[in-house]
């Protein structure tokens, strides 16, 4: 069974996610750690538990959930992996981060590009990758049909959506997606999203104002 930890960091309160299981092994999700004591929160948790983390992978490459990527791959050694067409919007991050305050961000190297279809394998877990694009040109999520939750990245919010104003997004893709993607999932299966708290998808189907 698949534990997923959230943390919330830097000023966008991102919520990164460190997902593990019974054999110790681990993948960390959008880390957005930026300063020393966001990533020392994450790393001691990891050193607590015992696990070990083998990827680091992203839903998108926007700046609030890149920040820590670069951090984590040096300290643990393990491969990045990102969708193909995120690659630009993580490239343009240098560009402007010191506007946001992260003059100290630091690129890190795209080690594994991944697709829909594929899988996401650690442990004794594996998560189903999906496409679900919208709100960023290579935005994915990431379904674990055993446990029952998807990690969706800044797609599907309890009760909104993702914003669509930023460069690559489109309102009605990212509408199409959550229609044909998310809510084709079973109402009972957890969203543990971008930003905020979780939800569901029976209750986002059923409440969603998007989608009245």
């Amino acid at each position: 069974m698949v534990q997923v930890q959230t943390f919330v960091f830097n000023p966008f309160s991102e919520n990164t996610y460190l997902l593990h299981d019974e054999t110790g092994e681990a993948i960390i999700i959008d880390p957005g750690c930026y300063d020393r004591s966001e990533v020392n929160e994450l790393t001691a948790f990891v050193e607590q538990q015992g696990l070990k983390p083998v990827l680091i992978v992203n839903t998108h490459a926007h700046i609030d959930h890149v920040l820590g990527v670069a951090a984590l791959k040096r300290k643990y050694n393990v491969p990045f992996a990102l969708h193909k067409l995120d690659e630009p919007l993580l490239r343009a991050v240098k560009t402007y981060a010191s506007n946001y305050g992260f003059s100290a961000f630091e690129e890190p190297e795209i080690d594994r590009f991944i697709k829909e279809g594929e899988t996401i394998d650690f442990g004794n877990t594996s998560l189903k990758i999906i496409f679900v694009p919208g709100h960023a040109p290579g935005h994915v999520a990431f379904v674990d049909d055993a446990d029952k939750f998807v990690i969706g990245g800044d797609v599907l919010f309890r009760m909104s959506i993702g914003r669509t104003d930023l460069p690559g997004g489109d309102h009605a893709t990212l509408l199409r997606s959550i229609r044909e993607e998310l809510f084709t999932l079973p109402d009972d299966y957890t969203v543990y999203a971008g930003h905020m708290e979780p939800t569901n998808i029976g209750f986002e189907k059923r409440n969603n104002p998007f989608f009245k």
